[in-house]
């Protein structure tokens, strides 16, 4: 096999291939015995049929598959010896072998741009410290005593103030009293004073004893959940059926076993352990930003542009995701598809970059990732979504995900390399607010009696009946 490469751009190759007639007829013969050992033919036994009755039996399929075969074998071959990085698909442009004769091809694709990379080991870089905010801490155990706690009816005959629960029923109507999108709901547990629903609607749940009803007319904000209710005034109509309190439980052993935990002192630990472990990485991550802008930011290269493409449409795709689980559409933002992309293509610009220069330093110090790191990724990925991880990865094989993913690890991998062999120097930080792992282990903790129903989300001040 020979090969002569011509530079189309800094960021194009074209590859023209030509294959001597001796290789053309042992791509042949391969194909050919795979066929024999495969295939029945009516007289010979399994796999004694000679070669010819085999290749005049099935010519077309052979030929084919000898084709492709043997280009997929010589493209990975050739891009392997010239180091190439392939950033686009590979367009083949050549016509099927033919036994006894050269073959002659050429390939055209994209490609990682050549960086003249800076000195990127021993970088100076300044990194805050984890500082510890007592009061967050403390929101964080009283939220997973509420978490523990027990809900009673009240005694009194009264309405609902902040922090206690309103059981409501209620419905969202236009002028002519029709429910409107269905939202309309039974005895619902709205928390009251926690946010989690419009203000004009909780002033009016607050207003009402059990027994008593009420409505008010609500001007639902443009940024609605609903893009339907968006701007619209509509008549929100309420009645309580009963009003209940928490009652919280102190810090003790037995609400740490709710959580997974001994003891009262080793939940308290483990939440000031991840609170202070989650601020440093949000520090540990804005240093590495910081220094990864310093060092893009010193390189001039272009762009592969069916990577900047690529980019651009997945940052559309998530935003048209997100939108859909809100019920909202890409109209509904006042922006055209084009629009959309023009304000993505900034960001799109600068992740490309990032990557690209975190690719050359992986190639640089030999960095790679294992199929089982892959599979690692793809799995914690299929974990956090509830999918099965079998369906999850062949859905990124068959739309062609995986080469994306390999790389991002691979970039991370080459960010982490960077930041070891940076001079780190930890200052003075600002106060952190993180969830920690000790209380989203609580939230999964048994509770003692059945949870109340999921209030509304604030911009959400109805919901619809099962």
């Amino acid at each position: 096999m020979e090969y002569e490469v011509k530079v189309v751009s800094p960021v194009e190759r074209e590859i023209k291939i030509t294959v001597p007639a001796e290789e053309v007829n042992a791509a042949l013969a391969t194909t050919i015995a795979l066929y024999k050992r495969g295939h029945q033919i009516k007289g010979f036994r399994q796999g004694k049929a000679p070669a010819s009755v085999i290749e005049s039996k099935y010519r077309k399929q052979i030929y084919g598959e000898a084709t492709t075969d043997l280009i997929n074998f010589q493209i990975n071959q050739v891009i392997g010896e010239l180091g190439l990085m392939p950033m686009s698909r590979i367009d083949v442009d050549g016509e099927e072998i033919v036994r006894d004769q050269d073959f002659a091809y050429s390939i055209t694709f994209e490609t990682a741009p050549e960086i003249d990379l800076p000195e990127y080991k021993g970088r100076s870089i300044e990194e805050e410290e984890a500082v510890i905010d007592e009061n967050e801490i403390a929101k964080i155990e009283q939220r997973i005593l509420q978490q523990n706690g027990k809900v009673e009816p009240l005694e009194d005959a009264r309405a609902a103030k902040d922090g206690e629960i309103a059981v409501v029923s209620f419905g969202t109507y236009d002028a002519d009293g029709n429910v409107v999108d269905g939202i309309k709901a039974e005895s619902f547990d709205l928390p009251v004073g926690e946010g989690q629903s419009l203000p004009e609607f909780e002033e009016l749940v607050k207003t009402l004893a059990p027994g008593e009803s009420g409505e008010t007319e609500i001007v639902f904000p443009e940024d609605f959940i609903n893009a339907n209710l968006s701007g619209r005034t509509l008549t929100m109509k309420a009645k309580v059926h009963a009003v209940k309190r928490r009652i919280v439980p102190e810090m003790s052993d037995e609400v740490a076993k709710t959580a997974g935990f001994d003891t009262a002192e080793a939940l308290k630990t483990a939440i000031r352990e991840s609170y202070v472990s989650q601020a440093q990485q949000l520090n540990k991550s804005k240093a590495q930003k910081d220094l990864l802008d310093s060092l893009v930011g010193e390189l001039s290269f272009d762009l592969p542009p069916s990577m900047l493409e690529d980019r651009i449409s997945r940052m559309v795709e998530d935003t048209e995701m997100r939108l859909d689980k809100q019920g909202k559409s890409l109209a509904s933002l006042g922006k055209s598809l084009d629009d959309l992309k023009a304000e993505f293509h900034p960001t799109a610009v600068d992740s490309c970059r990032a990557e690209l220069f975190l690719l050359a330093v992986a190639k640089n110090e030999t960095l790679d990732v294992t199929p089982q790191e892959i599979d690692m990724s793809i799995n914690q990925y299929a974990m956090k979504t509830g999918q099965p991880f079998h369906n999850l990865k062949q859905y990124y094989e068959e739309n062609n995900l995986l080469v994306p993913l390999r790389d991002r690890l691979i970039a991370d991998k080459a960010m982490e390399f960077i930041y070891e062999n940076a001079e780190v120097t930890k200052i003075s930080g600002a106060v952190a607010d993180k969830k920690t792992a000790a209380e989203k282990s609580a939230a999964k903790a048994p509770a003692k009696k059945a949870p109340a129903k999921k209030a509304p989300a604030k911009k959400a001040a109805a919901k619809k009946a099962d």
